[in-house]
């Protein structure tokens, strides 16, 4: 198919691929050069991490794999504000703390389910440490981030995944995070507002 013949979404998705797909950079590199902009977002690590969930090789650099896909209305706060801080408001962060079970993160109830303070920093360090970033600029990255999905099925992802794809360790790591702290007890309650008083 020639580019006359393509959808302007087409266009865009195979652009953002066309980016996605080049050199991944290193954290401290990439929060340096996100923009502000909307785009989509790629995560991709050696073959050491996760080596039970195969995810697509980084054309430019074949011994990174391709570990998870999202999109932003603002690239930089994204991932900066969410991925790299804050584990309540961060997919990525709950699936990675979930599989990474070994390493003892602890987490506590706030509104939700979330890494201790300490734990929230380890989990950053460990990020900087494994994974790369990619990304790509888009006016409207909802557009095409579903299409991005399914054709890469990024291993972490769950939502928009062709479910014969969903990898079933993904899943129970979700699972695993989600239960792992909860609200308190009915009489714990009653204490909590006693103690405010």
């Amino acid at each position: 198919m020639n580019i006359s013949e393509m959808r302007p979404d087409d266009v865009r998705t195979d652009e953002a691929l066309r980016l996605l797909s080049g050199r991944p950079f290193s954290l401290d590199i990439a929060v340096k050069g996100l923009s502000r902009g909307s785009g989509v977002y790629a995560w991709w690590a050696g073959p050491s991490i996760f080596p039970e969930l195969p995810g697509p090789p980084n054309a430019s650099v074949p011994s990174l794999r391709l570990i998870y896909l999202g999109r932003a209305g603002s690239l930089r706060g994204r991932i900066l504000r969410n991925h790299l801080r804050r584990s309540g408001s961060s997919t990525l962060r709950r699936t990675l703390v979930g599989l990474l079970d070994s390493e003892g993160y602890e987490t506590t109830w706030t509104d939700r389910v979330v890494l201790i303070p300490e734990d929230e920093t380890r989990l950053t360090a460990w990020m900087h440490a494994n994974l790369r970033l990619t990304w790509a600029e888009d006016p409207e990255p909802e557009t095409i981030e579903a299409e991005l999905v399914r054709r890469l099925h990024p291993p972490l992802n769950v939502h928009g995944v062709d479910p014969q794809d969903v990898q079933p360790a993904v899943v129970a790591a979700k699972n695993a995070y989600n239960i792992s702290s909860g609200p308190p007890e009915p009489q714990d309650q009653d204490q909590l507002r006693k103690v405010r008083r």
